[in-house]
């Protein structure tokens, strides 16, 4: 829809690098798959600590008959060759009981046990020691024995066994590879499951809506794009049918602002043929007064008149449209002098049809554009004139204009007040818009939106008071300091 080098081209986002270019389906497997391997390391490390635990009570368990063994052995020993084949049965390089208080042991070798790496008590082993000590294990392998002690069952008070940590290892080492294939499949079953399921309910509809909403930023002046809203009640069911009724509203007015575009060129070039047609009527009526019929010479300066407002009201329309306002050069400007200079230009110190009174104080400045803010006050100035001379002033009174100004709750407010009919009701809704909120008879309205455009450009606010006699236009500026003087 658009060429290269056009504005809204050079204002388009590069696509983004890296890891940010996966697809949110991608992105979803990814962080699934992430976070269903950080439960399985979280399930694995009890794991591997239980496994430890269990495999060691296995060979306390084996001692355990070795030592009701030599409960009931005699007193010169067990027969030859038995104690070998005892501690061969546990897997244990020595192996002691105490029954009846009295320390009975069984060892491969005929010296005591060598000096231990560890010792293990299964009878007071928490679990936070258990997991820490399985990590060693599996870490940090002890180079010697280990001393492990255990419940005894019968007479035993204890069992305690001497063993090598490296069978312990190796099958913990075995068990790991077996719990991480396991992990590894149910891993795969489950981010598989979950993305497709996610997929289907979340992803899937997220992809239809940004289509959509591609598809109507390339035509959004097309009925057919706006977006068809399913019949979900959660959140994507709620921002399909906000979607559409947003693309439908945002349709309409582009439609409607595209035929307004157009009719507003139409009518300026209507305009500027039609001002050339009047100002050469014009011209031509200006002989009309020389004429000797006196009918014609009362009747032509009305003519005349008519005439030079059909050719302001084709210059104001074709203004309006052709150019929008600059940035206004903002500086300290004294109100009550700028009130002045706009009442002289308008002829109102020497009016004898109404009077005039400028009640600004002569202290009171506004950082503001000077020449767009005398456009403001003329607009509202001359809006006051027309209506006190057309209309007259209330009560029968004389006509009053007054301009007010005043510096309160962070603002500069200036008040431009008539004693006149006041505004019409019907004229209020569109005050401020050109060609609709027109005050007096036969105007277009666009010294009033001239001059709320340019108070808006000021940061500040026009507004009608309600008031019972007359109109007060009130003009808010915020006070601030200008770094241009």
């Amino acid at each position: 829809m658009y060429e290269p080098g056009s504005p809204r081209h050079d204002l388009s986002i590069s696509l983004p690098r890296g890891l940010t270019r996966l697809g949110l389906s991608a992105k979803l497997l990814l962080v699934t798959v992430l976070f269903v391997m950080l439960a399985e390391v979280l399930i694995y490390v009890p794991s591997i600590a239980n496994f430890r635990r269990n495999w060691l009570n296995d060979r306390i368990a084996a001692a355990q008959v070795a030592a009701l063994v030599l409960e009931g052995a005699p007193e010169d020993g067990l027969p030859e060759g038995s104690e070998n084949r005892l501690l061969m049965g546990v897997g244990a390089r020595a192996i002691a009981a105490r029954v009846g208080g009295a320390r009975r042991l069984l060892s491969l070798d005929s010296m005591p046990p060598p000096e231990v790496s560890r010792f293990v008590d299964l009878r007071h082993l928490d679990w936070w020691t258990s997991i820490r000590e399985a990590l060693a294990v599996l870490l940090a392998p002890a180079t010697m024995p280990i001393r492990v002690v255990g419940e005894a069952v019968g007479g035993a008070d204890f069992v305690e066994i001497v063993i090598d940590e490296a069978p312990l290892r190796r099958a913990m080492l075995k068990f790991s590879w077996s719990l991480l294939l396991i992990s590894l499949l149910l891993t795969g079953l489950t981010a598989l499951a979950v993305y497709i399921a996610l997929n289907a309910l979340i992803v899937g509809p997220i992809r239809q809506l940004a289509a959509n909403v591609m598809e109507f930023e390339a035509e959004p002046e097309n009925p057919q794009r706006i977006i068809a809203p399913s019949r979900r009640a959660d959140e994507i069911g709620e921002a399909e049918r906000a979607l559409a009724r947003m693309q439908g509203t945002l349709a309409d007015e582009l439609r409607t602002k595209k035929h307004l575009a157009e009719l507003g060129l139409a009518v300026s070039k209507i305009n500027h043929d039609l001002r050339n047609m009047l100002a050469a009527a014009q011209l031509m009526s200006d002989q009309l007064v020389e004429t000797r019929d006196a009918k014609i010479r009362r009747f032509a300066p009305r003519l005349i008149a008519t005439l030079g407002r059909a050719i302001e009201f084709c210059q104001a329309t074709l203004a309006y449209g052709r150019a929008a306002e600059a940035t206004p050069a903002i500086r300290q400007v004294a109100l009550r002098q700028l009130v002045a200079e706009q009442a002289e230009l308008l002829g109102l110190p020497d009016s004898k049809l109404l009077r005039f009174d400028n009640q600004v104080p002569a202290e009171l400045a506004a950082a503001c554009d000077p020449d767009q803010m005398a456009r403001v006050l003329t607009n509202l100035m001359r809006n006051a004139v027309q209506a006190l001379t057309q209309a007259g002033a209330e009560a029968g009174s004389r006509p009053l204009l007054t301009v007010a100004g005043a510096a309160t709750n962070g603002s500069v407010t200036l008040r431009v007040i008539d004693n006149g009919p006041g505004v019409p009701l019907r004229a209020q809704a569109n005050l401020f818009q050109a060609f609709r909120g027109s005050v007096t008879p036969g105007g277009t309205g666009l010294g009033l939106a001239v001059a709320a455009e340019l108070v808006r450009l000021h940061g500040g606010t026009i507004e009608l008071e309600p008031s019972s006699v007359g109109a007060v236009f009130r003009v808010s500026l915020p006070l601030r300091r200008s770094n241009v003087h």
